[in-house]
């Protein structure tokens, strides 16, 4: 009986030659991560251990994007803690505004995760970086305490499902088209403590872009981590932004999957989650009542990233957002909102009427830079809707690509980009 691509990840390191799913084991870590909300936690629990210092000052990355720029006293207070733990250890990757961005996007393009390693992290979509081949996971910040005193973690070793990908996608579906219809098709509890991993030929039609977005959202299906093969496209994205040595893990041919799954890329359609939950899914001419919104939001650690404002700028170039309608783009990263600058685009979304923010998780998670109140309707490229997820419990947030968020935005009701004629 075989290994998946992420048991053989985790075999190696927990120094073993084979493990099985529901196997528990003790692996060693290539990356703790930690944000402006879960570390100032994780510093308490470490404070009680008997540990100095953290294991290895360059294998941890601590992140301000939560609420950065500190936008009261509490954030303010959780970043100087942040800030003044980084200082006394010394801690390499720490950072912080001016040189910061949203840790998901922000990591692989500063070469910290790449194919082979084991990364834990102290947010739920810690599970991103499978795009390139790594197992990486959310956990709670006790277990992220435990990781930077120790540079191990416990595991579980998951089953997987595997999702065979094939044909070419139209024009404007995304990654995010894919997951939503993954999501809508098997549920928020699909694929509860299983490794999802993608193969087949369609990937090569996905960018690098797509792929975070899809292992992004993993958790939002229960998955413990989702998983990519590492192909010639992320060799080339690993090379260009790390320095770091790399491994590639692929599953054996008699690998064991507990489902398995095709997903068409060429029927796939512009998908909608609608209110409370990600799986609550319509594709666009599904969608038969107009649905009127209050504000568009394009950013996040799932749509943050240069496929997606490129996507948003060809749509929102020459047109004008609805009048009374809010529209906040928020850029992965620093580089990412340089980038963009260069290309013209943030001067496309400030002539369309939208305002362009410093990199920030701020309205995914309800903290700031573009609250819903009561009534008010908002469709977003993040990742979760729960209730009250953006703001009021009254609200509803309706997950979207940054394409139909751009098309959203333009005609202040849910709209695919083909309304536009385009």
């Amino acid at each position: 009986m075989g290994m998946t691509m992420t048991q053989k990840i985790l075999a190696q390191a927990a120094g073993l030659e084979k493990v099985e799913a529901g196997q528990l084991i003790e692996a060693n870590l290539d990356l703790v991560l930690g944000n402006d909300i879960t570390t100032p936690v994780a510093i308490r629990e470490m404070d009680k251990m008997t540990v100095k210092t953290v294991f290895d000052k360059d294998k941890i990355a601590l992140v301000m994007d939560h609420f950065i720029p500190n936008k009261d006293i509490k954030s303010a207070e959780n970043c100087k803690c942040v800030r003044e733990f980084a200082c006394k250890h010394d801690v390499t990757n720490y950072f912080d505004v001016g040189k910061m961005g949203i840790e998901h996007a922000l990591l692989p393009e500063q070469g910290l995760t790449v194919a082979g390693d084991v990364i834990i992290g102290a947010d739920s979509h810690t599970c991103t970086y499978g795009a390139l081949g790594a197992f990486s996971t959310g956990v709670g910040s006790t277990d992220m305490a435990a990781g930077m005193a120790t540079g191990k973690a416990w595991f579980k070793v998951p089953s997987a499902i595997k999702f065979n990908i094939v044909g070419k996608p139209s024009k404007w579906v995304s990654g995010k088209d894919v997951i939503l219809h993954i999501i809508g098709m098997i549920g928020v509890d699909g694929a509860l403590y299983k490794s999802m991993e993608f193969v087949g030929e369609g990937i090569q039609y996905l960018t690098m872009d797509d792929r975070f977005t899809i292992a992004n959202m993993a958790i939002e299906a229960g998955g413990k981590n989702g998983i990519f093969p590492v192909d010639d496209l992320a060799i080339q994205y690993m090379k260009e932004h790390s320095k770091k040595e790399y491994k590639i893990f692929e599953a054996d041919e008699d690998a064991v999957y507990d489902e398995e799954y095709t997903i068409d890329l060429s029927t796939l359609k512009s998908t909608v989650a609608f209110p409370h939950l990600p799986e609550n899914t319509k594709t666009v001419d599904e969608i038969t009542e107009d649905v009127v919104i209050d504000q568009v939001v394009i950013g996040s650690c799932t749509n943050g990233r240069m496929d997606d404002l490129r996507a948003a700028a060809e749509i929102l170039k020459g047109r004008q957002c609805k009048k009374g309608l809010r529209v906040i783009i928020i850029p992965g990263t620093q580089n990412i909102y340089l980038q963009a600058l260069e290309e013209g685009l943030i001067k496309t979304f400030i002539e369309a009427g939208a305002v362009v923010s410093t990199p920030t998780c701020g309205p995914c998670l309800g903290g700031y830079m573009g609250i819903l109140a009561a009534g008010e309707r908002c469709v977003s490229t993040t990742n979760r809707n729960f209730v009250g997820r953006m703001g009021h419990v009254d609200s509803e947030v309706y997950l979207a690509s940054p394409a139909v968020a751009a098309a959203s935005a333009i005609t202040g009701k849910i709209s695919a980009p083909a309304e536009l004629g385009l």
